[in-house]
C-alpha cells in the first residue's frame, strides 16, 4: 500500500470522477486488493475492474440460503472472465449451532442481524483481515435510508482495527440503477435471472422478493424491518456513519 494514500483527500478529488478512474486509482495504489461480488448488479463493477486489469481478484459469500439462480449465475460470472472466484462459506460449526438453538427462519421473529453476522459478516470479517482494501458495488440510491452518502473511496469504519486500516472503494457511488442496466444492456454482459422476475436487490432468498412498480428495489430486502435499519453488517459504516 501506497504511504501516502489518503482516503479522505482523494475521496473528494475524485468524487465527480468516472468507476473506471477510481477503479485504476485502487489498483494503482493496492497489491493486495479484492473486488467483492455478490452476484446482483455487482456485475457492472466486475466488467470494469477486469476490463482493467484481467488478473484482478475475486471474492463472494456463499450464505448457503442463496437462490439457485444465483448459484448457476456465479458459474456463469467464472467462466465469461475465466476467473478465479474465491467462495467464503460459514463457520459450520456456529452456523450449526445457531440453527439448532433457533430453527431455519428465527430472523422473521427477532431480525436478521444474528443469522446474517454469521453466514455473512464473520466470513467477510476473516477475509477482509488479511487484505489492504476492497471493491465493492454499492450505490447511493440503493438505499436512501443507509447508503446515500457512501463515497468513492474511504476507510472502512465497520471493518478497520486499531493496528491497520482497511480501505474501501465504491466506484459505483454516482451511479443510478439506469446506469446500470444501460451498461448490462449496451454491453451484453450477464446479469442474474432473477432481475426478469421482478427481483431488484438479490440477496438470501427468504429474505428477498420481488418489487412492485414504482417500490424502491431495498424494499424487496428484509421487508418485515424498519427501513432505515436494512443493512446486513456488509456495509455497516453506512449506519455507524449516520449514528
Amino acid at each position: 500500500m501506497s504511504n501516502t494514500f489518503d482516503a479522505e483527500a482523494l475521496a473528494t478529488e475524485y468524487a465527480a470522477k468516472s468507476p473506471q478512474e477510481i477503479l485504476k486509482l485502487a489498483f494503482a495504489h493496492f497489491d493486495d486488493l479484492w473486488l467483492s461480488f455478490s452476484g446482483a448488479d455487482d456485475i457492472v463493477v466486475l466488467d470494469m475492474a477486469w476490463k482493467i486489469n484481467p488478473q484482478l481478484r475475486v471474492f463472494t459469500l456463499d450464505t448457503g440460503r442463496l437462490h439457485p439462480e444465483t448459484y448457476r449465475f456465479l458459474e456463469e460470472v467464472r467462466k465469461h472472465y475465466d476467473i478465479q472466484l474465491e467462495v467464503l462459506s460459514p463457520d459450520q460449526q456456529a452456523l450449526e449451532a445457531y440453527v439448532k438453538a433457533k430453527g431455519l427462519f428465527d430472523f422473521y421473529e427477532s431480525g436478521h442481524g444474528e443469522c446474517c453476522g454469521i453466514r455473512k459478516i464473520a466470513p467477510l470479517r476473516r477475509k477482509l483481515a488479511t487484505v489492504d482494501a476492497w471493491i465493492t458495488g454499492q450505490r447511493r440510491d440503493q438505499s436512501p435510508g443507509t447508503r446515500s452518502n457512501v463515497p468513492v473511496v474511504e476507510v472502512d469504519g465497520a471493518f478497520s482495527t486499531a493496528d491497520r486500516q482497511l480501505i474501501k472503494f465504491n466506484p459505483l457511488a454516482n451511479y443510478t440503477s439506469e446506469d446500470v442496466w444501460n451498461y448490462i444492456r449496451m454491453l451484453e454482459i450477464p446479469y442474474n435471472p432473477l432481475h426478469e422476475r421482478g427481483f431488484v436487490s438479490i440477496g438470501c432468498e427468504p429474505c428477498t422478493r420481488p418489487v412492485l412498480p414504482n417500490q424502491h428495489e431495498r424494499e424487496g430486502r428484509w421487508w418485515w424491518e424498519e427501513a432505515t435499519q436494512k443493512e446486513c453488517g456488509l456495509h455497516a459504516g453506512n449506519l455507524i456513519a449516520r449514528g
